[in-house]
């Protein structure tokens, strides 16, 4: 029994401690995702440990589980009530010309329950709908949200990452671009609010890390997006299936790279994937806003047949950023990371991972 335990400490340590380590590889970057399970199990160890083991083993043992806890608690407390809001809640008018609301839904590329994604959208009528996985049968079956939505931005594809974003809002200077890998197309549009005002807005939706490959490719696309909101006048809005947790180092490197703000922070995990399975869950579906946006509303909307739940976020632009919470600047260690991550990626020379795995 004791060594049982034993065993099962030094893993939880070591998954702890990888998860830690700036390597550009899925092997590193998994271990971010299951911090919340990672830490219900290590305290569950842990009162097992001082029920079913004898001093002094039971001691070093339950000492090294609470290590494994208090690690993973600090990486997630932020997105507890512990942690100030980083988005402002607007104190306008939640209707008013200024805000805009977007849903964003992964909808597997697999599943085929059309109507269900349809309903969706009709039911909570947002101002866009951005799609990803879709392929050719996702493409025609939402053609009727162009009753609605009569601004459309279309790339289905087969290798589940296509992506179509719908508008009731107009859009300008519409742009497809595959920012790192060839067949990762994103979105990048300017939108002009009822008000008039216009922001820019980036859809994507980068590969996953595995365990048997590089992330160099998830990694690239982000600090690309990065530098391109840095060099835009306008404020920006990064929305889709980042394929990476809200609280591991990629996102929050990220955050720093480009001073957009997380509306989770300081309200909840908003756990989207998987959706099939309630214990293995994590936030993978994410909206980052330019300290302009206020926040109006966020929830999490119902399961549509994906791996995937949808989120709906909604924001106001306001005249200023006075007041907001701003990320960590980005310092030269950061700057250093990019640079080796973008080197990393220039030598990529595969097919993106998952292109395979609804077929």
């Amino acid at each position: 029994m004791t060594y049982l335990f034993a065993a099962l400490t030094l893993f939880l340590l070591a998954a702890t401690g990888i998860s830690f380590l700036r390597i550009s590889h899925g092997f590193v970057r998994v271990f971010s995702f299951p911090r919340l399970q990672i830490l219900v199990i290590a305290m569950i160890l842990a009162v097992l440990a001082l029920w079913l083991l004898t001093w002094p083993a039971s001691v070093w043992i339950v000492v090294g589980l609470l290590i494994v806890a208090g690690t993973q608690l600090a990486c997630i407390a932020q997105f507890s009530p512990l942690r100030s809001q980083q988005s402002k809640r607007y104190e306008g008018d939640p209707n008013g010309p200024d805000t805009v609301s977007v849903i964003s839904s992964n909808v597997k590329m697999s599943n085929r329950r059309y109507q269900d994604a349809i309903d969706m959208v009709q039911r909570e009528a947002p101002d866009m709908a951005l799609f990803m996985e879709v392929d050719e049968d996702w493409a025609k079956a939402l053609e009727p949200l162009g009753e609605t939505m009569p601004h459309v931005v279309s790339r289905p594809l087969d290798n589940s990452y296509g992506i179509i974003l719908y508008s009731r809002l107009e859009l300008s200077d519409v742009r497809i671009e595959a920012l790192v890998m060839d067949d990762v197309p994103s979105i990048i549009t300017r939108v002009r609010l009822r008000s008039g005002r216009d922001f820019r807005l980036y859809c994507i939706h980068p590969e996953p890390p595995v365990p048997y490959a590089d992330s160099a490719g998830r990694d690239a696309e982000l600090i690309e997006v990065a530098r391109l909101v840095g060099e835009d006048d306008l404020p920006a809005i990064v929305c889709g299936d980042l394929n990476d947790v809200a609280w591991s180092h990629t996102t929050r490197h990220f955050q720093r790279m480009s001073r957009l703000l997380d509306p989770r922070v300081g309200r909840g995990f908003y756990n989207t994937f998987d959706a099939r399975y309630p214990l293995l869950r994590w936030p993978l579906d994410h909206l980052f806003h330019n300290a302009r946006f206020d926040l109006v509303e966020m929830k999490r909307l119902a399961h549509i047949g994906s791996d995937h739940f949808p989120m709906l976020f909604k924001l106001a632009l306001t005249r200023s950023a006075d007041g907001a919470d701003y990320p960590a600047a980005a310092d030269e260690d950061d700057r250093e990371e990019c640079r080796d991550i973008v080197e990393d990626a220039a030598q990529l020379d595969r097919k993106a991972i998952g292109t395979d795995w609804e077929k």
